[in-house]
């Protein structure tokens, strides 16, 4: 696999669009957090490859199924795409946890699959997110981990002395994407 300049990979839930206990069920349910889509715009003007890798346990557990998913995504792409951005790939697991599946994060198939489909490594790359198991994932996947006070984030930070590596910690996606673009790091 070839090793592209810069690629970011994005959990969804918290990071994207506000979170809710009770799950994102509908396209109106889907209501991005404020910046958030005019970051995931400015990094791909940047010249960031965005990715996203998300857990949907909702599918598994009855609440939606996954044309309701494929419309939230599509609102998302929209969104973005009126910004000026494009979203390269959104990787979902539908399984619960008990399933004990690979995709699920903390396990790295959902990052498995977003480095087969965008032909590189992911190696060094950026993931930001907003809770313990996304941490884990990326460096489970040799990643940056980088995490956002948005959605679980602020009680995620409590918990990352469990990890053992520094976890750069921003209050959101858009903090992340005018700190990654004005010092030019991948």
């Amino acid at each position: 696999m070839s090793s592209p300049a810069k690629i970011i990979v994005l959990d969804r839930d918290g990071v994207i669009n506000v979170d809710s206990r009770d799950y994102i069920k509908t396209v109106d349910e889907w209501r991005p957090i404020p910046g958030s889509i005019e970051a995931i715009a400015a990094l791909s003007k940047s010249g960031y490859r965005i990715a996203v890798a998300t857990n949907q346990s909702g599918i598994g557990r009855g609440l939606y199924d996954e044309l309701a998913l494929a419309q939230m995504h599509g609102k998302m792409q929209d969104l973005v795409e009126a910004a000026g951005g494009t979203i390269h790939t959104v990787c979902y697991c539908p399984h619960t946890p008990q399933t004990d599946c690979r995709c699920r994060k903390p396990g790295t198939g959902l990052l498995e699959q977003i480095a087969n489909e965008m032909n590189a490594s992911l190696t060094g790359c950026l993931f930001v997110g907003d809770s313990l198991k996304d941490m884990q994932a990326a460096i489970a996947f040799a990643m940056q981990p980088i995490l956002v006070r948005t959605g679980n984030g602020e009680k995620t930070e409590r918990q990352l002395d469990e990890l053992g590596v520094d976890v750069p910690v921003y209050d959101s996606l858009a903090d992340v994407a005018a700190d990654q673009i004005d010092s030019g790091s991948s």
